[in-house]
């Protein structure tokens, strides 16, 4: 049999919950847009496919690939299919996203104002995975030699391709990969403290859609062992989820699947993380005039309130406010940190409410010292990273991360734990052989996050040093070319192992 080696372009559909700029909830959807732009800048016939949600054909121009398209549920008593239509994004220019297709149902997308949270997300995410497939059975104008599902809302695609799909000589030949972005998030249940009967072994049928057994079903344990190839969003977060510290009940799976796992590493769009012409920043800089950049500060502590003291250390913070994010760990030790450093924070973002509460006191502790902004905000990331003196991500865990490469790139030093991704882009400083691009901690601890705060704080005091550790850490290039790379070689082996393992069928 041929195994794919793509001379010709290859032909890759990634399927997602979410996609930027069309829907965005989080780091997701930001490389569901950027990662296949830059498969495409490099010849692959990359393309998108997800749900498509109530306010996106009043924002883009969608024209109708296919209509009634006809979705088993597998139901007993229920209606036996749901009916399903398929619209496309087609680009028009080399800024537009790429060609990116919507599942449209009206009952599970249209009508929800979220994108996730729903009682019934399994049935909405097993919809989307069948509904896929079927377009594909049917579409005539382009097909897929490749599928990327991310994460579990559509880690039943790869399921069914495998097993009701198996015998389908319209979609048997699609090489599968799934995508871990987050190892966590595993279904609708805390898969931490599933009783022995529910546990899903991912063997069984996918049930019905009208079946309560559905809500059980680990759709990521089910990508993880039906998927050709199964990659990750960082070569350290790869290492740590093969252990039981980090991988979430399935770190014994996973080990039995390592030959066909890779981690890859994400990266950022410098087209809009770029300090020298970012339309929300103030004033533009670059790595050669870095002074420019205290400018900016200025503008960050008149914008949040805080104090105007050039001198004063500024954290900024843009994140979901987490216990993953490990934000958890400044509570026992704010108050020294207030009143020993002569820091300010700047705070962006939502989440817990604990943790929302705790910034909010915080800043009522110390006004014109802390100041948070505690929503979503897609433009006061650039304000921070651009006038911030450090960026703080002490995470629990970390498959990736992005603001820390935007920090990066706009200047912010990086305060990060050495976890996932945060290892892989963030250099601890290194005063004696003057290298390093930010200051790290290994112990998930409170006494270690604080440790590397005041080390953080006490070289900033040497001001040449410091401009030394912005302008490394704004010449690290973390642009998805290289990434992207990977991505291509990723695809031809799993092309070429799907094909042995239908060569080895038909034996």
């Amino acid at each position: 049999m041929k195994f794919l080696t793509f001379k010709e372009p290859a032909r890759v559909l990634f399927v997602a919950a979410e996609a930027a700029p069309f829907v965005k909830v989080g780091g997701l959807a930001s490389v569901m847009d950027s990662l296949p732009r830059a498969l495409r800048d490099i010849g692959c016939d990359a393309r998108v496919m997800i749900p498509k949600y109530l306010p996106i054909e009043g924002k883009y121009k969608l024209s109708t690939v296919l209509e009634d398209i006809q979705v088993p549920t597998g139901n007993t008593e229920g209606p036996s299919h749901f009916i399903c239509n398929v619209k496309k994004f087609t680009p028009k220019a080399p800024s537009d996203p790429v060609t990116t297709y919507f599942l449209e149902n009206q009952e599970y997308y249209e009508k929800r104002s979220n994108v996730y949270g729903y009682a019934d997300d399994p049935i909405r995410w097993a919809l989307l995975s069948r509904g896929i497939i079927e377009f594909l059975r049917i579409n005539k104008e382009w097909h897929p030699d490749v599928i990327v599902a991310c994460d579990w809302q559509a880690g039943l695609i790869v399921n069914y391709l495998k097993t009701e799909y198996r015998d389908d000589p319209t979609v048997n030949k699609i090489a599968t990969i799934f995508s871990i972005h987050n190892l966590s998030y595993q279904g609708m249940f805390d898969h931490s403290f599933v009783q022995e009967m529910d546990r899903d072994d991912g063997h069984s049928p996918v049930p019905a859609f009208e079946s309560e057994r559905l809500n059980k079903i680990n759709s990521m344990r089910r990508g993880i062992m039906y998927a050709d190839i199964i990659t990750t969003v960082s070569p350290t977060y790869a290492r740590e989820i093969l252990t039981p510290e980090y991988g979430q009940l399935l770190d014994g799976l996973l080990r039995e699947r390592r030959n066909v796992l890779a981690g890859i590493l994400n990266g950022i769009d410098y087209s809009i993380w770029n300090p020298q012409n970012d339309p929300y920043i103030m004033y533009p800089y670059s790595k050669d005039d870095i002074v420019l950049r205290s400018r900016n500060k200025a503008v960050l502590q008149e914008r949040f309130g805080l104090e105007n003291d050039k001198n004063a250390f500024v954290i900024g913070i843009a994140s979901r406010l987490t216990r993953q994010k490990g934000f958890d760990l400044l509570m026992p030790i704010a108050d020294i940190i207030m009143q020993e450093l002569p820091v300010q924070i700047a705070i962006v973002g939502t989440g817990e409410a604990d943790l929302m509460g705790f910034f909010r006191n915080l800043e009522t502790k110390y006004p014109r010292r802390v100041a948070a902004h505690l929503s979503f905000d897609a433009i006061l990331p650039h304000v921070i990273f651009a006038g911030a003196d450090a960026a703080l991500m002490p995470s629990q865990f970390e498959p990736c991360g992005l603001t820390q490469m935007e920090a990066l790139r706009m200047g912010a030093v990086p305060i990060v734990r050495e976890t996932g991704g945060l290892a892989d882009t963030v250099k601890d400083y290194d005063p004696d052989k003057e290298t390093g691009t930010g200051f790290t901690f290994e112990k998930f601890d409170s006494s270690s996050l604080m440790i590397a705060l005041i080390r953080a704080v006490e070289n900033f005091r040497n001001k040449k040093d410091w401009a030394n550790i912005v302008r490394r850490g704004m010449l690290e290039n973390f642009s998805w070319e290289e990434s992207a790379r990977k991505y291509i070689d990723v695809f031809a082996r799993a092309s070429e192992l799907h094909s042995r393992e239908l060569a080895k069928k038909k034996e």
